[in-house]
């Protein structure tokens, strides 16, 4: 079943995540057609204590949502609080692996998630941040982190014991992080976890910042065996030029207070970086791709362009290489409300669109059906 991800909404508490599900969820449901619809659910870190913490609330949550026609199948565990908040920037990225915190929200949404699966579910994901913002980290947060996957692992293998519900911890990779790209994921955990417990969650957005080849970096995943439990759906903006006045001018619009939004410059010999927007320390002599999660289905006017086709491709090679073990899937397009205004649209219909950009361009999906 296809997802989309409710990190697009602000609510932080209970009764805003139900009327999320009234003002947005069901319509963009009905505007498909659909007699069901995947939520990858977004829970702050007090609300998923809360529920954690009630297992009738879970169970009373997991009725709002059948009765809505809606199923979770994943959690985003990456935003701790705050997604929403005026200036996130560095924040998101806080309590790393290395805090106490991050192990507790993501026992906390395992133990959510385990509740809220439909029965036919095979397995719950949670994706998770690549243990941190790069700046500052350490051999010794290094050292935490390892222990914390350790005790994740050892909780997560319990929990499936006792419940017979596999919840399974998805890692995504992101620009400017400890683990910034696929083979730096897949060499810290495939000496770390269980393959069974702990894999991957692949941004397609992410992926194509970096510049990388969607088939080699998804049949990486799979030889140093390990699986991608979670595709995120999404897509960066792709400036052939920067060099030019004019896409200096349209790329400016996507700069904005709220979020980071890391610059990767392709050269001759190597890929160079840049943290956020502006970026005016890169020399622009090769094309840019730039961390705005853009909607799917958007076509921006020239100079600038999208990597939808680095998501088509990703997208495909993760049908071919896991035929037998298809991941979650969600669209993961946050950054609505901070889109220039000519880009934005009503909601409802932005989500409708993206999910059925999805449809027609990855046929191996669809929206309700099989899980």
């Amino acid at each position: 079943m296809l997802s989309y991800c409710t990190n697009v909404h602000p609510a932080e508490d209970l009764r805003g995540v139900l009327a999320q599900f009234d003002r947005y969820a069901v319509p963009v449901r009905e505007r498909l057609g659909a007699d069901r619809l995947g939520l990858g659910l977004w829970l702050a870190a007090d609300l998923a204590r809360e529920l954690a913490e009630d297992p009738a609330a879970v169970k009373s949550l997991r009725a709002e949502l059948l009765a809505r026609g809606l199923s979770v199948l994943s959690l985003n565990a990456f935003p701790h609080r705050g997604f929403h908040d005026e200036v996130v920037k560095h924040s998101v990225y806080r309590p790393t692996w290395a805090e106490p915190a991050r192990l507790r929200y993501t026992e906390d949404c395992a133990v959510v998630l385990s509740g809220l699966l439909d029965d036919d579910v095979e397995f719950g994901s949670i994706s998770t941040l690549p243990l941190g913002w790069r700046t500052g980290w350490t051999a010794v947060d290094d050292d935490r982190a390892t222990a914390a996957f350790e005790d994740a692992q050892e909780f997560l293998a319990d929990l499936r014991d006792r419940t017979g519900r596999p919840i399974r911890l998805a890692v995504e990779p992101e620009p400017g992080c400890v683990l910034d790209e696929l083979p730096d994921t897949t060499r810290w955990l495939r000496a770390r976890v269980d393959p069974d417990l702990v894999g991957l969650c692949l941004d397609t957005c992410h992926l194509a910042v970096g510049f990388a080849e969607p088939e080699r970096a998804v049949s990486g995943i799979a030889e140093a065996g390990l699986r991608v439990f979670k595709v995120q759906i999404s897509a960066a903006l792709h400036v052939a030029d920067p060099a030019d006045p004019a896409a200096g001018a349209a790329l400016a619009e996507f700069a904005e207070a709220r979020y980071l939004h890391q610059v990767r410059e392709l050269g001759a010999d190597r890929v160079r970086f840049a943290d956020d927007l502006p970026a005016p320390d890169l020399p622009r002599r090769g094309p840019w791709r730039v961390h705005v999660h853009v909607p799917l289905h958007l076509v921006p006017e020239g100079p600038l362009a999208t990597t939808t086709e680095v998501t088509r491709r990703a997208l495909a090679e993760v049908d071919r290489v896991f035929p037998d073990r298809p991941p979650h899937r969600e669209v993961e397009t946050y950054t609505w409300s901070v889109l220039p205004n000519r880009h934005r649209q009503d909601l409802v219909r932005g989500i409708a669109a993206e999910l059925s950009w999805v449809r027609d361009n990855a046929l191996a999906m669809h929206i309700g059906g099989a899980r």
